[in-house]
C-alpha cells in the first residue's frame, strides 16, 4: 500500500524520498502511540485468539499510515523540514 500525503508536493526525487521517509517515522510514532493506547488488544472475555494477537500490530501499522497519509500529527512535515534543513547546510 503505497502513502498518499495530503502534505505540500515537492519538485526533486531528493525530496519525495525525503518526505516517504518522513511519513513512514511519524506512521511508525503513531503505531506505538495506538499500541500504548489499547488498540488491537485483545478482549479478555471474547477475542480472536492467538492469530488476532499475533495480527494486531499490522492493523495498528496501517492505521497509522492511513493517519499519517491524512495529515497525521504535523510529526512527517517538521521532521521533513528538519532533513531538508540538514541536507542544505
Amino acid at each position: 500500500m503505497e502513502i498518499q500525503s495530503t502534505l505540500p508536493t515537492v519538485s526533486t526525487g531528493q525530496d519525495q524520498a525525503l518526505r516517504k521517509a518522513a511519513q513512514e517515522l511519524e506512521a511508525n510514532f503513531l503505531a506505538e502511540m495506538l499500541k500504548s493506547a489499547g488498540i488491537g488488544k485483545t478482549p479478555e472475555g471474547f477475542g480472536g485468539g492467538a492469530g488476532e494477537d499475533q495480527f494486531a500490530s499490522f492493523m495498528r501499522m496501517e492505521q497509522a499510515r492511513e493517519m499519517s497519509a491524512n495529515g497525521g500529527i504535523g510529526l512527517a512535515e517538521s521532521i521533513f523540514d528538519a532533513l531538508k534543513d540538514r541536507m542544505n547546510d
